[in-house]
């Protein structure tokens, strides 16, 4: 959430974050309110209490008339401290309530517009000419099949649409991607680990998943659990209700984890193969830093994915993601996108996010520094969601025999191998 104060000195910039991410520009004045009514309640309640207290001590001191008087205002003035305290907690949910609804600030930086209105910073690698080579490249589904790596009929007819199976070499391929992320994650000072991937509600909702990305989450309603679709929800949460000295500073975890969503709105996107699932596993880094390290921190992590990327020998881009398509969390977002030579384009693999001050809040991690304790800033960072990245792999380094070129940063955790060779025509 934001700092209610900001709010209150400058809602025309809270105004404007909102118009940008296309939500609601009404809630900041119905927050406004609310928020007055919490603290003028909570002012009057402050005065009824004080004048009760004070009538206290007169009551013991009176008799006859003058106490019966005294007895007859105090009665009366515990019915008003009872109703402005209910009022002020109304006031108080209220203002919770709206506050959660409303995004993280926008960057001044960020590109304005919806999922297409992004800006491109830079473009590494060469995409390859498969017609100058001599064939027609194969899509990673097909290569799958070819190398006994993929199995996606399988997937459907055991848990549905959108699940696979990883098969012989595809397996590998994972633990190789999963060791050789987690290898330059440990080599960058990040420490390792496996996250839960069931959580409790005000941890999904401290993070930002709870409001717009709701219908994306899977709820185990009995026991009041969520699937995580991301290990940004138990990192985050790892420090919930806890203060950290300034010293500790930054905190780096690379952590590992299945990841779950529902795809909801993407009917008819990317049914084919394993580009969009319901079931993945990812390395996600995350960092904690002071606030006014988290622009230089968010650099730094994209920078660690586009070595990633750069290590994989992969084509891909950065862009600078649009407002709208930030996601409640954010103030800043960084793609890395692949190209993909059957589908002609670039596609996301990676991202980064900056959410300044937005997650600490919600869920009470502040930073100690000297006598002053303050929220502090987290970041996220996407280092290998395993699936894209095999479809990135298989397709860009595909041979015309349907093998597959192991990059060298894999080989030495496939056991040297340096081609996937076909195990079917």
């Amino acid at each position: 959430m934001i700092d209610l104060r900001l709010l209150r000195e400058d809602p025309d910039r809270v105004r404007a974050s909102q118009r940008a991410r296309g939500e609601d520009v009404a809630l900041v004045d119905s927050l406004l309110s609310a928020d007055e009514r919490r603290r003028s309640s909570g002012v009057r309640f402050d005065e009824l209490r004080a004048e009760q207290k004070a009538l206290g001590k007169l009551i013991p001191k009176a008799s006859g008339e003058e106490k019966a008087e005294l007895l007859k205002k105090a009665g009366q003035l515990a019915a008003d401290v009872k109703a402005a305290d209910a009022e002020r907690d109304a006031a108080a949910s209220e203002t919770q309530e709206l506050l959660q609804k409303l995004g993280n600030l926008v960057h001044p930086d960020v590109p304005v517009g919806g999922e297409e209105d992004f800006v491109t910073l830079e473009t590494h690698g060469t995409i390859r000419d498969f017609t100058a080579e001599g064939f027609e490249p194969r899509d990673h589904l097909e290569l799958g099949q070819i190398l006994g790596a993929i199995d996606v009929e399988r997937g459907a007819k055991v848990s549905g649409s959108r699940f696979y199976f990883l098969t012989g070499v595809g397996a590998l391929l994972e633990l190789a991607l999963v060791n050789a992320a987690m290898a330059q994650a440990t080599a960058a000072g990040f420490t390792p680990m496996l996250t839960p991937a069931l959580v409790r509600p005000q941890s999904m909702a401290g993070t930002g998943f709870l409001g717009q990305a709701a219908q994306d989450v899977y709820h185990l309603a009995d026991d009041d659990l969520y699937l995580v679709g991301t290990s940004e929800v138990p990192l985050a949460a790892y420090h919930m209700d806890e203060i950290l000295d300034a010293d500790k500073l930054p905190l780096r975890y690379a952590g590992f984890s299945p990841c779950f969503r529902r795809e909801a709105g993407s009917h008819g996107k990317d049914t084919r193969g394993i580009f969009r699932v319901h079931q993945f596993d990812k390395v996600e880094m995350f960092s904690y830093v002071a606030p006014e390290d988290s622009q230089t921190e968010h650099q730094r992590l994209l920078e660690w994915e586009k070595q990633w990327l750069t290590s994989l020998e992969l084509p891909y881009r950065v862009i600078d993601v649009a407002s709208a398509d930030l996601g409640a969390s954010a103030s800043r977002k960084f793609d890395c996108e692949a190209w993909i030579p059957t589908q002609g384009k670039y596609r996301e693999l990676t991202s980064t996010s900056d959410c300044t001050e937005f997650q600490s809040r919600r869920l009470s991690i502040r930073v100690r520094e000297g006598k002053q304790v303050r929220p502090l800033a987290t970041l996220n960072g996407t280092l290998c969601a395993v699936p894209r990245t095999i479809v990135a792999i298989l397709e860009n380094h595909q041979q015309a025999d349907g093998s597959v070129r192991v990059p060298e940063v894999l080989r030495p955790f496939l056991g040297g191998r340096e081609v996937l060779e076909p195990v079917a025509k």
